[in-house]
């Protein structure tokens, strides 16, 4: 079973230090996530807000952690580019500040230091590179660790929840394919669409689904919106 802890407490905060800190020292910042090292000097009209490499430090016991077999950071917005360094190892790197995504925690021990590195400087890989806004640098939204079993949705595939569902609607009726993603072994998943509490359409199976919707209930935002 998924297990979500919210991983925004307690973090230190140190602005370019030239260095990956391998430590949390003294003079180091104290922050909550979600936070912007620019959220003064951002938008106080010098157009002299810094831009470059700031790290987020925590120290976190594996005992603190819910138990299960694997454990993923999820970063849920980072600006713009970042990396996570766990008890001194690289872990992964991602650019773009606007997307959501995880990795591994690996090789946990009972003491760890979990390290993220977060840029904001114009690059080649993350578009806009200019405009007429402030390109904000930090962790704007949340952090949490998300424990799994071995048998799981595959938590590092885009960033995404493991499962794309796609409907065409033909006439008065909708084609619904379901797609899955997970990791283990003799996975089997049971599919069910809801409608109104009660379950109009259920498989069980090793793959994924197709499902036909007779006399869909459309979606309107505005004036029904009604959801399967």
């Amino acid at each position: 079973m998924r297990n979500v802890t919210n991983f925004n407490q307690g973090w230190s905060f140190v602005k370019n230090p030239g260095q990956i800190p391998t430590q949390i020292e003294e003079n180091f910042e104290f922050v909550n996530l979600p936070h912007s090292w620019n959220a003064v000097d951002g938008q106080d009209g010098g157009n002299d807000y810094f831009r470059g490499t700031c790290y987020y430090i925590k120290n976190f016991k594996l005992s603190d952690l819910p138990q299960n077999l694997h454990h993923f950071l999820e970063i849920n917005g980072a600006n713009s580019s970042s990396d996570v360094y766990l008890n001194g190892r690289h872990l992964t790197h991602h650019d773009g500040g606007y997307s959501t995504y995880r990795v591994e925690l690996t090789e946990l021990q009972e003491e760890n230091l979990l390290v993220i590195g977060v840029d904001n400087l114009a690059n080649e890989h993350v578009y806009p590179q200019m405009a007429d806004f402030t390109f904000y640098g930090g962790i704007y939204r949340d952090v949490s660790i998300i424990a799994v079993p071995e048998n799981h949705f595959d938590l590092e595939y885009y960033g995404a929840p493991g499962i794309m569902v796609t409907p065409e609607i033909k006439g008065e009726d909708a084609e619904i394919e379901i797609k899955t993603f997970f990791k283990g072994d003799n996975c089997k998943v049971c599919y069910e669409i809801i409608a109104d509490g009660e379950v109009i359409a259920s498989k069980e199976d090793d793959d994924d689904a197709e499902f036909e919707i007779k006399n869909v209930h459309l979606w309107d935002g505005v004036k029904d919106p009604y959801l399967y």
